[in-house]
């Protein structure tokens, strides 16, 4: 008997033994103490199980910051045991068969993986799924959990974007729903490290559904560690790159295996347009986390582990095979609403057929390779072609360019011969018309020298009437001066009587001076001469008195 110590998971140490103090100081969260109730209550079915593990203890919690190392003791029998009691009838306990195979993982995985094969696509216990699948991809010893502490205290360019699509991951379910919960923030610190760690891939839409699923199963560091696997080993990496040539190449396989297994669905496909990557891409982006319901889901991921992109080929053709009927019925928007909406209850209502139905499709791993090879030398030639058709481009861009320029030069010829057509014409006419001007010059001209002529020879008729009319006036005007030497004689005399005048008027005016003082001196007189008497009377009378 051997056994075997898994750690679940290594979080920050200041929730280091914490687990216990934290139920009694009621200082965890809600979310944290729902956790660990539902963790003890897990504790509690294990160990009422009879078949169960002989020893099992959980003591790790699922959160972001808890630090608590889980252990899993079990003890088991030998791989023949197991055989004998895989081999009974079908209520055969895969608790107990699964708790010896974690137990003696290293000696059965080596000398029975078909057995474990055929054990993971009965489904795996839920419970155990946390352990079992980073043991399956062997993320468990994986040495990329130590850098994630550093991860997460990095910044990544991504940051945003994750932080945009967090909420678009798993919205009804309680771990997630929650914004800035705790379900948000372990999704954000595993898809952020992963951006860190892979910077070619960097984030990509659709891997969050994966790593939500893990964190449903496993703590963080646990997590990054298997998505980190998913991505290297099981090629869904190059999935994720920014060319996506894998995620090209299955559907270019699964297009194919269409055509061969339901050839009259893909002659419908072809009918309608209905391309591969319409339906089938977010199938193998998400494995089915977003097509199926999380059980079924986990179920397909449970093989995934062991078969890879195999098990997805299958599940894509017996989900086709399951819906064929409608789909024959409908056009490219009806098989778009079926895909997303009624093929994923269909698929969910019987899970366990439809796995059995992709286990029962037989997968041609030869016709697989070829297929690669053609859809290589496919994408080879269209790069050449894509090459050659670049180079054509730009030599086509080139002459395109030349013609440009030539059509810009031509253009611009065209333009100086136009305007060199106006201007001449607009010269002609200018011409034309100072030639016009100048005829009818040269006709005033004409007319005008006849008038010069006719004015010319009245100025001489002219001139000679002025010349006797001078004569004339020459003579007239000697009398006229003799006429005002008189006049002027007569102005003298009358001149001189003028002044007499004057002289005799102020003589006149002197007289009437005199006369008038004459006259009144000799008023004064009689007035004096008339009050004589009176005075003598009073005279009289004052020397009587």
């Amino acid at each position: 008997m051997s056994s075997i110590m898994v750690a679940h998971s290594t979080f920050p140490n200041e929730y280091n033994n914490n687990h216990t103090i934290l139920l009694n100081n009621n200082k965890a969260s809600p979310e944290e103490l729902a956790l660990l109730a539902k963790l003890e209550e897990a504790n509690r079915l294990i160990e009422a199980d009879a078949k169960s593990l002989n020893s099992f203890s959980i003591n790790s919690g699922h959160s972001r910051k808890s630090s608590d190392t889980s252990q899993i003791s079990l003890t088991s029998g030998t791989s023949s045991n197991i055989e004998k009691n895989c081999g009974e009838d079908g209520e055969e306990d895969l608790w107990s068969i699964w708790s010896q195979v974690v137990n003696d993982w290293d000696t059965i995985y080596k000398k029975k993986t078909n057995f474990i094969k055929e054990l993971a696509r009965k489904g795996i216990p839920h419970h155990f799924r946390g352990i079992v699948w980073p043991l399956l991809c062997g993320a468990h010893d994986s040495t990329v959990k130590k850098q994630y502490a550093d991860y997460i205290k990095a910044t990544s360019a991504c940051e945003k974007v994750i932080r945009r699509d967090i909420a678009r991951t798993y919205p009804e379910h309680d771990f997630f729903k929650e914004k800035d919960g705790l379900g948000q923030e372990s999704l954000f610190n595993v898809m952020k490290a992963y951006s860190l760690h892979d910077r070619e891939v960097g984030y990509c839409q659709g891997s969050g559904f994966i790593v939500g699923l893990l964190l449903m199963q496993m703590p963080e560091e646990e997590a990054f560690a298997v998505l980190v696997k998913l991505m290297q080993d099981y090629k869904m990496r190059d999935m994720f790159k920014p060319t996506m040539a894998e995620l090209g190449l299955y559907m270019y396989q699964l297009e194919n295996l269409v055509q061969e297994l339901i050839p009259d669905l893909h002659v419908h496909f072809q009918s309608q347009s209905f391309h591969t990557s319409m339906y089938a891409s977010s199938w193998f982006l998400t494995l089915f986390t977003t097509a199926l319901s999380l059980p079924t889901a986990c179920r397909v991921i449970d093989v995934f582990f062991l078969e890879g992109m195999e098990i997805v080929f299958k599940i894509a053709l017996a989900l086709l095979s399951l819906g064929k009927d409608d789909l024959l019925c409908l056009d490219m928007e009806g098989m778009l609403k079926f895909f997303q909406k009624d093929l994923p209850p269909r698929a969910d209502a019987d899970p366990e057929a439809l796995m059995q139905v992709a286990y029962n499709i037989k997968f041609n791993q030869k016709r697989m390779k070829k297929l690669e090879k053609e859809y290589t030398v496919m994408k080879t030639k269209e790069q050449e072609e894509m090459v050659e058709l670049r180079r054509l481009r730009s030599e086509n861009r080139l002459l395109k360019q030349r013609v440009e320029l030539l059509e810009a030069e031509s253009s611009e010829l065209a333009d100086r011969l136009v305007r060199g057509q106006v201007s001449r014409a607009e010269e002609e006419e200018t011409t034309f018309v100072v030639q016009r001007e100048l005829t009818a010059l040269r006709h005033t001209h004409l007319e005008t020298s006849h008038q010069l002529e006719l004015a010319q020879e009245e100025i001489h008729n002219l001139c000679l009437k002025i010349e006797q009319n001078v004569n004339s006036c020459q003579s007239s005007l000697e009398e006229i001066y003799a006429k005002r030497e008189q006049l002027s004689q007569k102005e003298e005399m009358l001149k001189c009587l003028q002044d007499e005048l004057v002289k005799e008027r102020l003589r006149q005016a002197e007289n009437d001076a005199l006369i008038r003082d004459l006259r009144a001196r000799i008023q004064d007189l009689e007035e004096v001469c008339i009050s004589i008497p009176k005075r003598k009377t009073y005279f009289f009378l004052f020397i009587h008195l």
